[in-house]
């Protein structure tokens, strides 16, 4: 690492304004214990699994009940919009922003000077999401309308979907407060309990479509209901956790206070560069609001199946990457910084690339197995089948950029990503309207995985080229390992799978039996293939 790249400064950090709470406490911070990334990653990893495969078993119950109908693209809509947002801001803009700047107090400041920059984050973004909720509950029509204008040819799908965004909007707010307490317990190295916490949304979305279906004029707006009751639970979790740390904030807005100030400045940027993989998937919904109905549908089930792997593996790597990058940054560590990337290139291609290959060539097993009951037809399989193969081509990609990306942000460097997203994000809307039309929904979505691999390179280009991202010794071999791997593998799963008709007539528990064997088989000999040729658990240990 650079000169250039080391922290401006290694004095004290500048006391906050006064909190309106008195902090007796001013002895220097403990600063978190490094940890085991591995083991850190397997437990997100264990967590986000758990929270996936409830939002599948959730996307079940919704498909058996609404199919890919009016009422299920106007709830994907309206949910999308607030979870787009989340995604964007409290997961994206605001995370990457706070987590290094927290980490730096943690690591250099005091005790009180940590619970004065916590009151004042919390009050601000409190008071910030607030407004913006409130107004954003009145324009829902226009919102409506300008994230998904093919609703605007059916006013009645319109005004379904303005009715279920004011309740599902306020789950931005509810949700960015919990995405702050996950961040604090993040820095702290409790990662099980921000992992578990979507789970709770997925319970709730899943009690409210079994239980306020029946009851509801228009069934899908029991959907709407189960977001913002999960809005409510999930912050109501995350409250004990911070108390018994003595993290518990005092929530009061003070946009002078000098750590607010400096997220801010490194919010601006990051909003774009970030969460770029969102934003290309919100222009999909746009664009699939004006193909034919159940595109939107299609885009939402196939992207749900990418999200597995990418939860469980990319984000779960990012999660845990960004606090201990941001601590050898503070500790101007530049050589572990450079390992640290290095090994989450390597975990992300060791298990992103079975994954996407896996998704590829059971695409119709998956979706029969989890979404062919009820209203879901097969020509919605195949339909889906197409845009879930494209989605899969770029899994590489969005697993990577979850990694890369904090490359950027432990070090305070939110410009250079921007610029990166801007250049992602005109090339999407190029491959878009390039491939729209010969392709349909599914060539919105291979544009999505194309604009995602740029973004990817250019991210990973510039970190090996500023010397932040360093390869380790062994990259020729391990890539020929991983090329045999999945090679082996691949031909493994086409050959023992039946031909997806089959599935068709299957009852439940034969596709869950016959899903449940390909996968063990895939994994176990994509792992012996690599177990064979030298691939070893202890190559894959780093220190936090």
């Amino acid at each position: 690492m650079t000169d250039r790249e080391q922290p401006p400064e290694s004095k004290p950090l500048p006391p906050g304004d006064p909190s309106p709470v008195a902090v007796a406490d001013d002895d220097r911070a403990v600063a978190p214990k490094a940890g085991g990334l591995m083991r850190s990653g397997l437990v997100v990893s264990v967590m986000t699994m758990l929270s996936r495969v409830m939002g599948l078993v959730r996307d079940v119950v919704v498909a058996t009940l609404f199919g890919a109908g009016s009422g299920a693209d106007a709830f994907f809509v309206a949910f999308k919009i607030p979870n787009f947002m989340r995604r964007l801001f409290a997961e994206g803009a605001f995370n990457q922003a706070f987590v290094p700047v927290l980490s730096e107090y943690a690591t250099r400041g005091s005790k009180r000077e940590v619970r004065e920059l916590l009151n004042a984050v919390a009050g601000s973004l409190t008071a910030v999401l607030a407004l913006i909720t409130a107004l954003a509950m009145l324009a829902s029509p226009w919102l409506v309308w300008l994230f998904a204008p093919g609703f605007g040819r059916d006013p009645a799908k319109l005004a379904l979907t303005a009715d279920m965004l004011r309740l599902t909007f306020p789950y931005l707010l509810l949700v960015s407060l919990t995405a702050f307490a996950g961040s604090v317990l993040n820095t702290w190295n409790r990662f099980a309990v921000p992992a578990f916490t979507p789970v709770l949304l997925n319970l709730s979305l899943i009690g409210a479509a079994l239980l306020l279906t029946p009851l509801m004029e228009e069934p899908a707006m029991a959907l709407a209901w189960g977001v913002l009751i999960a809005g409510f639970a999930q912050l109501a979790f995350q409250v004990p956790f911070l108390v018994r740390l003595g993290l518990m904030p005092t929530p009061w807005p003070n946009f002078a206070h000098s750590g607010v100030k400096r997220i801010l400045v490194l919010m601006a940027p990051a909003l774009f560069g970030v969460s770029v993989s969102q934003i290309n998937l919100l222009l999909d919904t746009v664009l699939a609001s004006l193909l034919a109905p159940g595109s939107v549908s299609w885009l939402y089930y196939s992207d749900r199946l990418v999200e597995l792997p990418l939860g469980v593996f990319g984000i779960a790597i990012g999660t845990v990457i960004l606090p201990a990058l941001s601590k050898r940054h503070a500790a101007q560590s530049g050589e572990h910084f450079a390992a640290m990337l290095d090994w989450a290139v390597r975990i992300v291609l060791l298990l992103g690339l079975p994954a996407a290959l896996a998704l590829a060539v059971l695409a119709e097993p998956l979706l029969i197995s989890l979404f062919h009951y009820g209203a879901m037809t097969e020509h919605d399989i195949t339909m889906a089948a197409m845009s879930l193969r494209a989605y899969a081509f770029g899994l590489i990609a969005f697993m990577l950029i979850k990694v890369l990306a904090p490359g950027f942000f432990a070090r305070q460097n939110t410009k250079t990503p921007v610029k990166i997203g801007i250049i992602a994000m005109a090339a999407n809307m190029v491959f878009n309207l390039i491939l729209v039309w010969p392709l349909a929904h599914a060539g919105l979505a291979l544009a999505t995985a194309l604009s995602a691999f740029l973004n990817a390179g250019l991210l990973g280009w510039l970190l090996w080229k500023e010397r932040v991202l360093v390869f380790q010794p062994g990259w020729g071999r391990f890539g020929l390992q991983l090329l045999g791997g999945c090679t082996v593998m691949g031909l493994g799963l086409a050959w023992l799978s039946p031909d997806w008709q089959q599935w068709l007539g299957w009852g439940v528990w034969t596709r869950v039996q016959w899903l449940a064997m390909l996968v063990v088989a895939g994994a176990a000999v994509y792992f012996a293939w690599l177990m064979a040729f030298g691939v070893r658990l202890r190559h894959f240990r780093m220190k936090g």
